[in-house]
Parts: structure tokens; sequence; C-alpha cells
């Protein structure tokens, strides 16, 4: 569940922590998409999780960042630089803007980083995009930016940014392009979990699951509102495109 503010998220996070591990001493959890189960405290590792949690953590290795990057830039060859949105109360979001910082140099690209954890600086954030002349916006995902991914596609139109995002949802509710994890696949992977789980096995013995499919998804409908073309060889190496 998303929430709309990093001090609420932060506070449900807790309540959902403090319910699983009460849950869970009698009830196994499998989870299809925590973006960090062990920076939440749900398992003790991703090999071995213990007690009675696991699943399909959605959060993929922070090298994911310079893909996103760059599939970007091939949609808008003339880019240069890059405004970066991200939520700095997202533990597991620093070594993403870390990542993506380390690939600049060798994607030749100058980068703006703009940190956001309340959607009243999202106006601010989006206004010094465009007075330091960002080509493109990178948003790192995380359940704050995910809950607000229509606002931001919103304001990334208005402000004809062109820009990519970290999974489906964000291109459905009218973002440029996507690419990350398959949220689908991540839950039917989870149903294999809950197969095993009824049929015996310990949650404690089931190590975590990391994504293993990743979808590029562009919505022309966007890039048209945009005035870009996007190249047919990106269109061709698509999962989906919306139009």
């Amino acid at each position: 569940m998303a929430c709309p503010a990093s001090s609420v998220c932060d506070r449900r996070r807790q309540n959902e922590q403090a319910v699983a591990e009460a849950v869970a001493t009698s009830i196994p959890i499998v989870f299809a998409n925590a973006g960090d189960p062990v920076g939440q405290g749900f398992i003790r590792s991703l090999p071995h999780p213990g007690g009675n949690i696991t699943g399909v953590a959605f959060d993929a290795s922070p090298d994911i960042t310079a893909k996103q990057a760059q599939l970007l830039i091939e949609a808008v060859p003339r880019a240069s630089r890059l405004a970066v949105l991200w939520n700095p109360t997202s533990a597991f979001l620093h070594s993403y803007w870390s990542a993506i910082k380390a690939a600049a140099s060798a994607l030749r690209v100058n980068l703006q980083s703009l940190e956001v954890q309340d959607p009243k600086e999202f106006e601010r954030a989006f206004d010094a995009m465009t007075r330091e002349h960002a080509d493109g916006l990178l948003v790192l995902s995380d359940t704050f930016a995910t809950f607000y991914r229509a606002r931001l596609a919103e304001l990334a139109a208005k402000h004809r940014l062109p820009a990519i995002y970290g999974h489906n949802q964000y291109t459905e509710a009218g973002g440029l392009m996507s690419y990350g994890p398959s949220l689908s696949d991540a839950y039917g992977r989870a149903a294999a979990f809950v197969d095993k789980i009824l049929k015996g096995t310990k949650p404690a013995e089931l190590p975590v699951e990391q994504p293993t499919k990743f979808e590029l998804i562009i919505n022309l409908k966007t890039a048209k509102t945009l005035g870009l073309e996007i190249p047919p060889t990106l269109l061709a190496r698509a999962d989906e495109v919306i139009e």
C-alpha cells in the first residue's frame, strides 16, 4: 500500500512490520513486491530469511539506474543533462543514486539531483529542472513516488520533460517510459512460494528471490504529447507499447 508522504510512509512501514511480526508467529507470510525486506526488518537476509516470512523482493540491483538512463538517452539522443528525482528517506535509494552517479561519465551526461520527500516539493523540483535545462528525467522509484505517479507524469508533460520510471504503473498513469521488474511476474512467483508452503516447506527454508524478468514499456501517446519521435529500434525492443 502506498502512502502520501515520507513521514506517513515511515509510520506505515513500522506498523506493517509490527503487524507482520505478530501475525507471522503463527501464520506464514509471503510478500510479492517488498522493496527492501531486509531494511524494513521483515527478514534477516535474502538467502536466510528466518522466521515465518519470505517471498519475492521487488528491489532490483542499483545498476538498473544506468540501464534506465541509457534507454532514456536512446529516446532523446540530444540529452546531455538528466534530472534525477528521488526520496532521500528511502534507505535503499541512496545506493541507486550512487550507481547512477558512477555511470554518468560513461553515459556522457551531467546529473541534477532533486531530493523530494513531500508532494508539496514537486513543483519546486520541476521548476529547478527547467531552470537547469534538464533534457530528461529519471525517477528513482519507491512507495512514495509510486503513489504520486500520475502527478509526476502530469508535471513531466507540463514541463515537456521526457522521463523514465521504474515499472509499468508509471506508464499506465501517463509516464513516457518505464524499465524495471515485472509486477505480474513477481506475483506469479509469489504464488509458487505459497504452493511450496502449503505442501509443507517452512518459509525459513525458502530464500527470498529477486527480480529476474524486466520490462521496457513505452507510452506512445505521451511521446506524441511531448513531440518526441521514439526511434524504431527502441520500439522494437519494448515489451509493451501503449498507444
